[in-house]
């Protein structure tokens, strides 16, 4: 009976239904049908157990951040000395692109958010010196999951928030494999650029360099240097990123009462789902912890001999399908309290901080393959 109502669950998901109803009814359903009623009194303290937690403060402040930055025009400051800087070489544009998406994720944080501000940028300035469209397209998506890995990053802290692993660790944890995704990008671009003889933008002005630098700069400083010192928590930056965000808005003169207002509106909007999302996974995780489903899963996997590097090979794949399907904090908040905690137990060696980045750059990967790769539906 609890499986045909989880199955009932996935059946409205994939009708549209809103998922945090989905999931938070599923598992109502789900106790009532495993004749577990009595647990059902729990689980308004279950949910506010788990939203109490002071690593999710930072998630609006870095949100509200991105969206102030995006309305008041600082981050085509970004675009603009990317091009002014590798336009010039063959291929010059796709390099702009990867860099563009590599600075941009420490003002959104957000691969679906740089897919749609630079589809809208790059992608039509690269069609228009010579580049096939599609080869714009698929750069720009491809290089748009460097956001949620390279700090700040939104995913990061859902992970530390679900894992009670320390965000600051995963900050840390997430540039090198942010910068290697990112040379990996800038060498294959080159190859092709050599060998499909891509344009190059022709001879740039260093005055203008210096100017676009000059005017970057602020978007390039925003304060996560205090994260990486340990000098500030990632809730104490994520504020002073709000602060430094307005000001260099109100510098600009980019931001207007009107965008600002919009700005806050998106960021309770965006926030407010997460949130209802975490709250409906509480029951969910609750659920499946009453009916033994973790020790069901060890047993399962137990049985089939997987262990170490099988295993970690197993759950990357499981979570890259999922990324190419359900939202990013969706996938995290579902299968990492189940999944996470067998890899620990049963894959010697490995660091919850280590396997959060692992499991978080899967599911951004899943952003991209067709047909379902959210970052394939961006305008371009």
């Amino acid at each position: 009976m609890t499986w045909l109502v989880l199955g009932a669950a996935a059946v409205f998901v994939l009708g549209g239904v809103g998922i945090a109803y989905v999931i938070g009814a599923g598992s109502v359903l789900g106790f009532i049908a495993a004749g577990q009623n009595i647990y059902l009194a729990v689980l308004p303290q279950r949910i506010f157990s788990q939203l109490d937690l002071f690593a999710l403060m930072a998630l609006p402040l870095f949100i509200l951040t991105g969206e102030i930055m995006n309305r008041s025009g600082v981050t085509r400051t970004i675009v603009d000395l990317m091009m002014a800087l590798l336009g010039r070489v063959r291929g010059g544009l796709g390099h702009a692109n990867i860099l563009t998406s590599l600075f941009f994720a420490g003002v959104s944080g957000s691969a679906i958010a740089d897919t749609a501000a630079l589809s809208n940028t790059l992608v039509p300035a690269m069609v228009e010196r010579g580049y096939r469209r599609s080869y714009a397209a698929a750069l720009t998506a491809a290089s748009s999951i460097i956001g949620p890995i390279i700090p700040p990053s939104i995913r990061p802290i859902l992970y530390g928030a679900v894992m009670e692993t320390s965000v600051t660790a995963l900050f840390v944890a997430g540039i090198v494999p942010g910068l290697l995704l990112a040379g990996a990008l800038i060498a294959m671009n080159a190859l092709l650029a050599q060998r499909g003889r891509h344009p190059d933008g022709g001879q740039q002005n260093t005055a203008d360099l210096a100017q676009c630098f000059v005017t970057a700069l602020p978007a390039l400083s925003l304060p996560v240097g205090g994260i990486i010192a340990g000098l500030t928590t990632p809730t104490e930056a994520a504020a002073i990123a709000v602060v430094a965000a307005l000001i260099v808005g109100q510098l600009r003169n980019g931001l207007t009462r009107q965008s600002f207002w919009q700005a806050v509106q998106a960021t309770i909007r965006l926030t407010g789902s997460v949130f209802m999302i975490l709250a409906a996974v509480a029951v969910f995780g609750y659920l499946a912890g009453s009916l033994q489903w973790p020790q069901t899963l060890a047993g399962w996997v137990t049985g089939t001999g997987l262990s170490g590097l099988e295993l970690l090979l197993v759950i990357n794949l499981v979570f890259l399908i999922v990324g190419m399907v359900l939202d990013l904090p969706v996938a995290l908040f579902l299968l990492v309290p189940v999944i996470a905690p067998l890899a620990l137990a049963l894959a010697q060696g490995v660091d919850p901080t280590h396997l959060g980045i692992v499991l978080c750059f899967n599911l951004c990967i899943g952003l991209t393959p067709p047909p379902f790769g959210a970052c394939l539906h961006c305008r371009c």
